[in-house]
């Protein structure tokens, strides 16, 4: 152990065999994300839910979503510790700590933040932004300074980041960019985060004030969030039929699909590696590629001819020197993001991942199948609307593992019971619960154990749940997956309404009455009949409700009424959801939803604007 880890001695050997015995709360063996955050807690450092899985993911050799002795030695050797791990944390290079600001930590406590990533995503946002007349004035930045924590301050450069992920997330109508003050930039800033819960981004403890006082742990971790979706949000088939060239021999389309997007990408190296003859290959974006050896290889692959990309620059010895070189190169593509010399020798996991995600993107070098791709099969790979909103939906209050695949990532039970958890704190008795890792021999019984569970608690809970059992969760079944995840959506949407109006319960009828009733004390002309009333496709309703809890909010002259077309429609809906998140109501359905008159997602934007409206 000694020659592995040089940097620990016997008698710190046993410190932290004690320390890792004491966070392994439920003594298997193994940390998962709660138990470490609890031992960052208790070192005074909070790491929001997403940093603690990135943290996991980098030295997780075996996949298994928690850490073992072995690899936790690993971290603290990366670390090069002290005794206590937010002294660590605050020396490593590159960390900046100051004073806690944030409503989610206690006064008096400090946070770090990386100055690689600030430099980062301030470089990030300059170059994609440039040409938005909006950011004109504000960009670009100094990426050397801290001009990134100031500019996001009035929410506009937020809203274009989320748009820039996910085009058209928020409707450009619904933002303030004119005659600013705090009133009018902190509705941006709720318009942002509201926009970026709905996306996916875990937003638990970030608050408009966080970002207006531009708290810097907050506003990076924020913003990488939003980055990170869209860098990912093209690693499909759909976009990338040539994917199916990374399959390996015995594997399905469908089984590849399910690897999460870091593990695509690691695949995606290791396949233009052996296709330009290297016996290199990747297992990570930290330890594995800080002699650069293997993006030389990846980029004389994938570079255009004509860019006279090679591999000259494997003779420099100096390994900053090298990764200077390499970047180089990629600067002749265009794709020269998020590294410097300094993060590829140190091996940044989260910048590195950009970096290469970036150079797919730009270039993935996968030639479609010869014989194309059927298009059966794409529409089976492809995530539905539906699919996508309950995944966000779950992702957003910070399930752990982070939802890449809604039915292959729910199979184990274990996101199931985290939810139903959070619907009625208590019902679940963890000590009960099969935690991974699981040994092979037994992974599936312990699995379908979890999901007996979890629908034994849903049913308990009074959900409908007829012909479910644990089976159909653990094999995947669509139909029957989707019908529970539903309804553990209506719970808690139910749930926070209860919490706001102070009653027992909360019923459709109960929402239905309190949105005609303001609309009718508001003065408006509009009402609804129930979730399924065709009128509601217009949006004139959910626009006068919004105006009848903000009064004043709403620009009618931009609404459409009647309207006339699917185009007409479609406008009011976009206006419509934004506002509704910009007044502070966490709206996750989407604007054909309206359109569309689903009942379902209509139920969830009345109930999250009832919500709204009861904690005037």
């Amino acid at each position: 152990m000694a020659n592995r880890y040089s940097v620990i001695d016997d008698e710190k050997l046993d410190e932290i065999r004690n320390l890792f015995e004491e966070v392994d709360i439920d003594k298997n063996g193994h940390i998962n994300a709660k138990e470490l955050g609890q031992m960052f807690d208790a070192c005074g450092e909070k790491v929001p839910g997403y940093q603690l899985r990135d943290i996991i993911a980098e030295v997780d050799r075996d996949k298994s979503g928690t850490i073992s002795f072995d690899e936790f030695l690993t971290m603290y050797a990366d670390i090069k510790s002290g005794t206590r791990i937010k002294k660590n944390l605050a020396q490593r290079e590159g960390i900046v700590t100051h004073s806690g600001t944030s409503n989610a930590s206690s006064e008096g406590t400090t946070h770090s933040f990386s100055e690689e990533e600030r430099h980062a995503f301030s470089k990030w946002i300059n170059v994609n932004l440039v040409n938005d007349e909006d950011c004109s004035k504000i960009l670009p930045m100094d990426p050397l300074s801290y001009d990134l924590f100031e500019r996001i301050k009035d929410g506009i450069l937020l809203c274009k980041m989320i748009n820039l992920s996910c085009p058209e997330t928020i409707d450009e109508r619904a933002i303030n960019k004119t005659k600013l003050n705090i009133y009018t930039k902190t509705e941006n800033l709720n318009l942002a985060l509201n926009s970026a819960s709905a996306i996916g981004c875990n937003i638990v403890n970030i608050g408009s004030n966080d970002l207006a006082q531009g708290t810097a742990h907050l506003v990076l971790g924020l913003l990488w969030q939003i980055i990170r979706i869209g860098l990912f949000a093209e690693i499909d088939l759909v976009h990338h039929p040539g994917l199916m060239r990374l399959l390996k021999d015995g594997e399905t389309i469908e089984e590849m699909m399910r690897l999460s997007p870091e593990e695509l990408l690691l695949r995606w190296v290791n396949y233009h590696l052996e296709n330009a003859g290297s016996n290199r290959r990747i297992n990570n974006f930290s330890g594995d590629i800080t002699d650069s050896e293997a993006y030389i290889v990846l980029l004389s692959q994938i570079a255009p001819n004509e860019l006279c990309v090679d591999q000259a620059a494997l003779r420099i010895l100096d390994m900053k020197n090298r990764a200077e070189e390499m970047l180089c190169d990629a600067d002749k593509m265009k794709c020269r993001a998020f590294v410097t010399a300094n993060d590829v020798v140190a091996g940044n996991s989260k910048l590195n991942m950009a970096f290469v995600a970036h150079l797919f993107n730009m270039y993935p070098a996968l030639d479609a199948p010869d014989d194309g791709i059927d298009d059966d099969l794409l529409r089976a790979t492809e995530e539905t609307r539906e699919e996508k909103t309950f995944r966000n939906w779950m992702n957003s209050i910070g399930v752990n593992p982070y939802i890449n695949h809604l039915y292959s990532d729910l199979c184990d039970g274990m996101v199931l019971l985290q939810l139903l958890d959070t619907v009625k704190p208590g019902i679940v008795e963890w000590k009960r619960v099969n935690k991974p890792p699981y040994k092979p021999m037994w992974a599936g019984p312990r699995k379908l154990e979890n999901c007996n569970y979890a629908i034994k608690l849903a049913t308990e809970m009074r959900f409908s749940l007829v012909g479910v059992g644990g089976t159909d969760i653990a094999d995947g079944n669509p139909t029957l997956t989707l019908a529970v995840i539903w309804q553990l959506m209506r719970a808690y949407t139910l749930m926070l309404l209860q919490q706001v109006s102070g009653e027992s319960s909360a019923m459709e009828s109960t929402i239905v009455e309190w949105v005609n009733s303001t609309l009718k004390k508001a003065g408006k002309s509009s009402s609804i009949t129930g979730f399924q009333d065709s009128e509601i496709s217009s949006s004139k309703a959910v626009i006068d409700l919004i105006d009848s809890i903000r009064p004043g909010s709403i620009n009618y002259s931009i609404v459409v009424d009647p309207p006339e077309t699917d185009k007409d429609l479609l406008m009011n809906a976009s206006y419509a959801i934004s506002m509704a998140r910009k007044i502070g109501a966490r709206v996750f359905a989407l604007p054909e939803d309206l359109v569309e008159v689903k009942p379902k997602m209509v139920m969830t934007a009345f109930a999250c604007l009832m919500a709204r409206g009861l904690r005037k």
